[in-house]
């Protein structure tokens, strides 16, 4: 897959030129508190084929929390980017950043439904997680 994205203002930009390695809906916490109040829909890709091409993003990595995820985001605009979790091999893509969001498709899991809102709906069909796959 070969796809090109970045934040609302023009002022980061990347490129992604491999397979995605998955396809989520996350519903915990941390995330509805970086979306603004809904799950974050992300697609993992090789952190090899995730490349920026114009501009720097800010990161933000919480120091008070064991294996902290860092997230990415344009310092001119605010838009999240990316989410880097220690553990994977892969960058984390916000879909709403594709230049192309329809290349996502359907969610493979929704994860973290434990800590889901009322007013969050999880797609008929998706398999859904409690927490995070492994755990």
């Amino acid at each position: 897959m070969r796809a090109k994205g970045g934040c609302y203002c023009g002022a980061v930009r990347y490129e992604i030129s491999g397979e995605p390695t998955m396809k989520l809906l996350c519903y915990c916490r941390e995330c509805q508190h970086v979306s603004g109040g809904g799950p974050v829909t992300v697609m993992g890709v090789p952190t090899e084929s995730f490349t920026y091409t114009q501009g720097e993003p800010s990161r933000f990595t919480r120091t008070d929390i064991p294996a902290p995820v860092t997230r990415e985001f344009c310092p001119n605009c605010g838009t999240h980017l990316t989410s880097r979790v220690p553990s994977l091999p892969s960058v984390l893509v916000k879909v709403g950043g594709l230049d192309d969001p329809s290349l996502f498709g359907m969610p493979q899991m929704a994860i973290y439904a434990g800590e889901k809102q009322v007013f969050h709906a999880i797609p008929e069909g998706v398999p859904t997680l409690q927490g995070r796959p492994g755990r």
